[in-house]
């Protein structure tokens, strides 16, 4: 949910790549689906993956919501979002999470400026 709100709201000035500790399922989860069709963004294809380390040495800043599972990589900044996990929630349980996502991927805009980056 956090990549699919952050191209959205970067509109093309950085980019995103996302995966998990524990990634859950071969598909996108119905409910997160639905949270973020309501605001035009269509997710229906998202895969979810686990967390590589190309993904991290491609990284300027990653975000986790993790606790400790993650892994970490000297020197790239680091910040823990310790959002709840949308896996099998019914979506109005998850409007609020989407919300919470929204409102800290606005603000990690405001730090990165315009200049391209990869988050």
């Amino acid at each position: 949910m956090a990549e699919r709100l952050f191209r959205w709201a970067a509109a093309g000035r950085h980019e995103s790549r996302s995966g998990g500790a524990d990634p859950h399922g071969s598909g996108a989860e119905p409910a997160v689906v639905e949270a973020l069709r309501e605001l035009g963004i269509d997710a229906s294809d998202h895969v979810p993956h686990g967390f590589d380390e190309a993904d991290l040495a491609w990284a300027d800043v990653v975000i986790v919501a993790c606790d400790g599972v993650c892994p970490v990589v000297a020197g790239k900044r680091y910040e823990n979002w310790e959002i709840s996990d949308a896996y099998g929630l019914p979506v109005e349980q998850v409007r609020p999470i989407r919300d919470e996502i929204a409102h800290r991927v606005n603000g990690l805009l405001a730090t990165l400026g315009s200049d391209p980056a990869g988050v």
